[in-house]
């Protein structure tokens, strides 16, 4: 039987549409060799920087020391590492043109505690209206946060020293040097982003799993924490690897929505069942919906400017 976890939540607004998101043994000691009786040889020590063997005959003792100059270590060493600029952009943001740093991979959130400690906040449960402490983190390997508005996604970036990425900031991480439509390329492929869709729509699926109301599902099941743990939903950060370009900033295509900054709310890319209705990969854009609306599709990520920008 499958087990289901569901976490708490509060249901968000409608839908989703244009307008127009951890001892060893000692070995015996050798035999003392004889004394020679007929000559002795008295080692000789020297104070020199280096020194060579004392030798010895039967009738004299020879010492040949010289000295050397000290090593002196070279005038530039290669592997200081203060010799190098520092980095512009921190390392899970990747540097764009204009001196503009973004996240490699979509947010997801920690919250912040009272004894200054931080947890990850599940991917799949709102922020709500419980005033919960929020920070944004870029991470590959992870679910990625859903059921974010834009103003909470533009609130935990800012706890972080970063900010939601202008559509043109936006843009040029998604399409790359070349400006394509897709990060890939001009032309979609299948399986390349998260961006394939499934058999049936994840809030149909999960409605009649669970035995919903079909009447009200597009309604009060868009936020449901279950949505995108179903099979053949979200990916984790980085899990197409081919979803990228010569920037680095991956999933920026399928898998979640990712809002951006606009006062009347956009988000961008499109997510997993879809990246053309509104806009065809990286020309994807939504803007039916205020900054204050989430549901199970709507992500994040962040930009920041980079050292030493002016």
């Amino acid at each position: 039987m499958r087990t289901w976890v569901v976490a708490l939540l509060s249901l968000g607004p409608v839908g989703c549409a244009a307008r127009g998101q951890l001892g060893p043994s000692i070995p015996a000691a050798a035999p003392a060799m004889a004394a020679s009786p007929t000559a002795t040889a008295t080692p000789t020590v020297t104070p020199a920087a280096t020194e060579r063997t004392t030798t010895s005959t039967s009738t004299s003792t020879s010492t040949d020391a010289t000295a050397t100059e000290e090593p002196q270590p070279p005038a530039h060493d290669p592997y200081d590492s203060a010799d190098e600029p520092a980095p512009r952009c921190p390392p899970e943001m990747a540097l764009l043109p204009d001196d503009v740093c973004i996240d490699r991979w979509e947010g997801s959130l920690v919250e912040l505690l009272a004894d200054g400690e931080e947890r990850p906040w599940s991917p799949f449960q709102t922020l709500g209206k419980s005033g919960v402490a929020v920070r944004a983190v870029s991470l590959p390997g992870v679910v990625p946060q859903g059921h974010i508005s834009g103003e909470q996604a533009e609130g935990a970036c800012r706890a972080s020293g970063k900010r939601l990425c202008s559509a043109a900031e936006w843009e040029t991480a998604c399409m790359g040097p070349r400006r394509t439509t897709y990060p890939y390329g001009d032309i979609r492929r299948k399986h390349v982003c998260n961006d394939d869709g499934r058999y049936q729509h994840p809030v149909v699926d999960l409605t009649k799993r669970l035995g919903l109301s079909e009447a009200q599902m597009w309604r009060e099941n868009m936020d449901h924490p279950m949505l995108n743990q179903l099979p053949d939903t979200l990916t984790k950060t980085g899990e197409r690897a081919g979803c990228t370009n010569e920037y680095g900033a991956y999933d920026m295509v399928g898998n979640l929505h990712e809002w951006i900054e606009d006062a009347d709310g956009t988000f961008r890319g499109g997510f997993y069942m879809d990246t053309r209705i509104n806009g065809e990969g990286c020309n994807y854009a939504t803007t039916a919906h205020g900054i204050r609306y989430h549901d199970y599709s709507t992500g994040f990520r962040c930009c920041k400017d980079a050292l030493g920008a002016e």
